[in-house]
């Protein structure tokens, strides 16, 4: 006895055959594609998955998007680029990349665990490193001595050699992290306005923002100190010139209108070429040693007897 119901079923057996094995098959769509809903996309999206907010979620265990540029004129970039998100090897690193594949690198990089706001660019271009409201163009913040470094690698053939420029609660300071993290500069909070200014001139000033000469102080003492302990002698101050002019010593009293000039005399002057002297300015030569060891009062002119002082000290001729 035949049975009717035996050509729909062969039929319906065939039809689900060809479903299952196209169901792996690739899919090209030729129009746009428009999903009213969350998309996931990866060997472990499951049916039913929980999205939560996500609009579309990568699920799987190697993560990656890539951009494959196909342009094929010379005039056009072709570069491929490739987000990564986690190391594929055993041991690898939990991070999120940008890679530049063409070139083989890796321009940027986040590591799991990095803190909030360690890269923050706010609303006016302001770059925040450690911080979400910078208040400049770049800001650094840290518990601990925020510290900007300057490290030369070797790699362009130049010897390695590395700086710190950083700050906390002690000082502002620039440090040779190369050479025994030595400290050469260094600028304590509280410090006067212009405490060192640098004219466009070169002059520096010390307290001064109008320098008027190579180095001018306007506040406070100077100290010249050696704290060599050694025998040898010692030039704490030494002033030299390689031209032809007179070098000096320039003591100028403003409420007294007086100036007092010690003297390394040049060439042509009258006082006499390398010989020593005190001028007072309007007032002529008050004292001199010439280089053969000579004394002489230029106030004090033949004093054939030669030269007394008196109660006060002050010099005459003997009668």
């Amino acid at each position: 006895m035949k049975h009717g119901f035996r050509r729909p079923l062969a039929a319906g057996i065939s039809a689900l055959a060809l479903l299952v094995g196209t169901a792996q098959a690739d899919q090209q769509f030729l129009d746009d594609v428009i999903v009213d809903g969350s998309l996931c996309v990866g060997q472990d999206c499951v049916n039913g998955e929980n999205f939560g907010f996500d609009t579309i979620r990568l699920k799987e265990n190697n993560l990656r998007i890539r951009a494959m540029d196909t342009s094929n004129s010379a005039s056009f970039p072709t570069r491929d680029w490739q987000i990564t998100f986690n190391d594929s090897s055993n041991g690898g690193q939990d991070k999120f990349s940008i890679d530049d594949i063409d070139g083989g690198r890796t321009p940027f990089t986040i590591e799991a665990s990095a803190p909030s706001h360690s890269l923050y660019v706010d609303d006016g271009g302001r770059i925040g490193l450690g911080t979400s409201t910078p208040v400049v163009e770049l800001q650094v913040v840290d518990g601990d001595s925020p510290t900007l470094r300057l490290e030369q690698d070797g790699s362009s053939g130049f010897t390695a050699q590395t700086w710190d420029v950083a700050g906390n609660e002690t000082n502002f300071f620039v440090r040779d992290a190369t050479n025994g993290s030595r400290i050469p500069f260094k600028i304590r909070p509280t410090a006067p306005t212009n405490a060192i200014y640098v004219d466009t001139d070169g002059d520096i000033g010390l307290g001064t923002a109008s320098p008027d000469a190579g180095l001018h102080v306007t506040r406070g003492k100077v100290l010249v100190e050696d704290s060599d302990t050694g025998s040898a002698a010692l030039a704490p101050l030494h002033i030299r010139g390689d031209g032809s002019a007179r070098r000096m010593i320039i003591l100028d009293q403003t409420t007294a209108s007086s100036q007092w000039v010690i003297a390394n005399y040049e060439t042509t002057a009258l006082e006499g070429a390398g010989n020593f002297g005190i001028n007072l300015v309007g007032g002529g030569n008050m004292f001199r040693i010439d280089t053969a060891g000579n004394l002489y009062f230029p106030t004090l002119t033949n004093c054939a007897n030669g030269i007394q002082t008196d109660a006060s000290g002050q010099l005459s001729c003997l009668p």
